[in-house]
């Protein structure tokens, strides 16, 4: 099974940005974990994307089809706001788990609004940088269970 795990605007700076909300671990460092992960795991291979430009995001996802079974997507702030964004993950054919490393319905009302998540097969919010394992586990369970 071949899964990407995508990453949007400002998870760059995972780490170093509010580490009160979003931990002390890099991306790269939550990348490694991952990959970890997946190897005990066996039969599993992630590929890892991050950017800050909407329209590299988009391509991204279009990519996506026929190259991967499944997406992990941390769109990060443009989950809130993001038309374009909205309307490629509607579009994209692939099945999508959303995840946000805090939970979003605790914070700032803005981040109530999900333009994403109708569009995705489930939303994981609020663990940490524990949501890409949790969502990766999510997904897998659901293209297994869909065979």
């Amino acid at each position: 099974m071949k899964i990407l795990i995508l990453n949007g605007i400002n998870l760059c700076m995972t780490g170093t940005r509010e580490p009160g909300k979003y931990g002390t671990k890099s991306l790269d460092e939550i990348n490694t974990s991952l990959r970890a992960w997946a190897n005990e795991r066996g039969n599993l291979e992630l590929d890892f994307f991050s950017t800050n430009f909407e329209g590299g995001f988009v391509e991204r996802l279009y990519s996506a089809r026929g190259v991967y079974d499944g997406i992990v997507m941390n769109a990060g702030a443009w989950s809130h706001y993001s038309i374009g964004i909205r309307d490629a993950v509607a579009g994209c054919g692939l099945p999508i788990v959303e995840v946000h490393m805090t939970n979003v319905f605790a914070r700032e009302e803005f981040r109530h609004t999900q333009l994403l998540a109708p569009f995705c097969v489930g939303l994981i919010s609020g663990f940490a940088d524990d949501v890409y394992r949790l969502g990766a586990e999510a997904l897998i369970s659901c293209l297994t269970d869909k065979k």
